[in-house]
């Protein structure tokens, strides 16, 4: 093949940038086998098939427990397991066993691939002969949104971008060419936006959107992701907050001196990042995905939930469905307007796996600490700490709720202690604590393999220690798994007792951006906002509008109650929404609650700054001791005492202000000398 694709830092400078091996122009055999290269802008139906190939260099956006394209899960502070093997590098990351060395990922080149694909599509596109101009205006919309997808994995992962412009680069220049330093946060975040913005003038929107290609992003998908960008560019890490200073204070641009990170507070930025987040909602597409109620078997609610109909109170839905069913496979991916932009993920759909007991076909390490069991909220909204005597805490888990309940289609046994009882819809729809009820039904050809209570004790030969197997890491290490990904049909058993029939609901989807998450962006923007403040943001044509932004508790309330409502539970107080600091920690454990186990956690917890102070403390590493057993017959009952937990990747996880980013690898940082490396970390 001639003429093969100059990539930066895709291979070593000096005498050349050429790319060894053709395979990476496309990983189908379509290019190879029919055309050259140089042919691939010689007809629309090859330009499309040059463009549309290249989004398969992206990760699995699902892929954030094991294989991880990020830290993921397993290095947040939602997640943990035992294992140690590279697979769950995320929890080698967390205890600093991860260096510039030994990275297990390679996103930083296959990112700047695609790069330089969009670069080259770019430069060409405009030679495509049988290519009308709304045509050409829709390619290069599409080219803008992954090339600046491709700078926002980069920006997330490792911070500050090298940012390569239009460039296709020429081969024949000197080494000192390709030699060429970072540019700061803000301009990398200013840089990607105007990427999304410059999408939007060409993508089509969600209602010219064809439900065949579903899975491709619209207008929608790039504004709400200027408007993450533009929250993390807001919060405290990234705006001149104690985080920013304890973390990038000595990081400076040699040639200029300009602070990597912005180390001077600019509240603005918050109205910035609420005028982009009502963006997405003024397009009056989006809403919560809610299911109907079943008449017969209604979900409960508590005397102080509005019942008036749904966006307004929780009247006419099932609150449990209504959040359960959006991830667990019931749903129809394409059709959910809730779904800004989502596709199917086989990392989803494989994880499920690590959720299920070793006896039932699964590997039943994934654990979910103690504190985030705690915050989910009581079914009346109250917090744990302030439980009321109607819907009361019971912390002593020797109580037992005494007598079967029926929660609309959740069943919750009497066997189960009572501080497991009076939870939101939202807690039974994601946690599985000890004595949950696993209907498994898909299992029905074997009744051994169908609703069966797991306990994770050590004495529970289905799901503790006395059933982990051969492999002695296969078990649960909290006394709590992660369910919201798993539909009541599902079962492992075919892989573990051949049980004839049992599956798993594909597919699982997976949502890259939710509209609950631009909700929750929306007000935590609001909240932190000062006076009366006009700022500029791109609307979906492209154009950029004036929008003027204050602290409008009433419009907090309307869109943070709506995410409240949906799952059966009141809003706040008013008081506690006129108290700005008092609703920061409401905000931020609402974001908690709703976005746990979806990836989201990792990231917030740096850019809160938070991750430097909490991320590594015992005390929120706690669990049931499933070293004990739950039962007194072997003389070794403790299994219901909370305790903290004793395995490595606790022990000995740190949080160290290098780790807010990745290092970037150091081959990587060979070939471009004067590209500094992020703070903490060797070159």
């Amino acid at each position: 093949m001639k003429n093969r694709i100059k990539i930066l830092l895709g291979a070593v400078i000096g005498s050349s940038l050429l790319f060894s091996s053709c395979n990476f122009l496309d990983v189908d055999s379509y290019f190879q086998a029919t055309f050259k290269e140089d042919s691939i802008f010689h007809s629309m139906k090859n330009a499309e098939g040059y463009l549309w190939n290249t989004p398969t260099r992206f990760p699995d956006a699902g892929a954030i427990w094991g294989n991880s394209w990020n830290p993921g899960e397993t290095a947040s502070d939602e997640i943990t397991v035992r294992w140690q093997t590279n697979e769950f590098w995320g929890a080698q990351f967390s205890i600093g066993k991860i260096n510039s060395r030994n990275l297990p990922q390679d996103l930083w080149y296959t990112m700047y691939v695609v790069v330089t694909r969009c670069n080259r599509m770019l430069e060409n596109v405009g030679k495509v002969p049988d290519m009308t101009e709304a045509d050409r205006r829709r390619y290069i919309g599409y080219v803008h949104f992954m090339r600046g997808y491709a700078y926002y994995h980069l920006l997330m992962n490792y911070g500050p971008l090298l940012i390569v412009g239009d460039e296709v680069l020429s081969t024949s220049e000197s080494a000192e060419y390709y030699n060429r330093e970072r540019s700061t946060y803000d301009e990398s975040v200013d840089y990607i936006c105007n990427e999304f913005k410059l999408a939007t003038q060409g993508i089509y929107g969600p209602t010219e959107q064809s439900i065949s290609y579903s899975d491709r992003p619209t207008k929608g998908a790039a504004l709400a992701l200027i408007a993450r960008l533009r929250l993390f560019q807001a919060s405290p890490l990234f705006n001149g907050g104690d985080a920013a200073r304890q973390c990038f204070s000595n990081w400076q641009r040699k040639s200029d001196g300009a602070d990597y990170v912005n180390q001077t507070y600019d509240p603005d930025r918050w109205a910035v990042a609420a005028a982009a987040a009502k963006q997405v909602i003024d397009m009056d597409y989006y809403s919560l995905f809610t299911v109907m109620p079943d008449n017969q078997h209604p979900y409960p609610l508590a005397d102080n939930v509005p019942t008036a109909p749904f966006p307004d109170g929780a009247g006419g839905i099932d609150p449990f469905h209504s959040f359960a069913d959006m991830f667990n496979g019931e749903g129809i991916i394409s059709t959910n307007k809730e779904f800004i932009w989502a596709m199917s993920s086989g990392s989803v759909y494989s994880y499920t796996k690590h959720s299920f007991p070793v006896g039932f076909g699964g590997w039943g390490g994934m654990s979910v600490p103690q504190r985030v069991v705690d915050c989910f909220l009581m079914m009346d909204g109250r917090d744990i700490h302030n439980a009321s005597a109607e819907y009361p805490y019971v912390a002593d888990l020797n109580q037992t709720i005494g007598t079967n309940k029926v929660l609309g289609s959740y069943q919750l046994r009497g066997d189960v202690p009572k501080m497991y009882d009076n939870r939101s819809a939202r807690f039974y729809a994601s946690i599985g604590f000890p004595g949950r009820l696993w209907t498994m039904n898909s299992a029905s050809s074997d009744a051994s393999y169908i609703n069966q209570q797991f306990w994770y004790s050590h004495d529970d030969s289905k799901a503790g220690l006395a059933g982990a197997g051969s492999n002695v890491n296969d078990y649960n290490i909290s006394g709590y798994t992660p369910v919201k990904y798993i539909h009541p049909d599902d079962s492992w058993a075919g892989g573990k007792g051949n049980v004839k029939g049992s599956f798993i609901t594909s597919p699982k989807p997976f949502a890259i951006i939710r509209y609950a998450e631009v909700l929750l962006e929306y007000v935590e923007a609001l909240n932190n906002v000062t006076g009366t403040v006009t700022v500029t943001t791109p609307d979906m044509t492209g154009t950029d509008v004036e929008v003027t932004v204050s602290r409008d508790v009433q419009e907090m309330a309307k869109y943070f109650n709506m995410i409240r409502y949906r799952v059966g539970l009141p809003g706040p107080s008013l008081s506690d929404m006129n108290d700005a600091s008092r609703f920061e920690q409401i905000i931020r454990n609402e974001r908690q609650v709703e976005l746990f186990n979806e990836g989201y956690r990792y990231f917030d917890t740096r850019r809160w700054g938070t991750f430097l102070t909490d991320d590594a403390n015992m005390s929120n590493w706690r669990g049931l001791d499933v070293q004990k057993d739950r039962t007194d017959v072997s003389g070794n009952p403790g299994f219901w005492n909370i305790v903290t937990i004793d395995q490595q990747n606790i022990r000995d996880r740190v949080a160290l202000p290098k780790m807010v980013f990745m290092p970037i690898r150091h081959d990587e940082l060979l070939k471009v000398p004067a590209m500094d490396q992020n703070p903490g970390w060797d070159r």
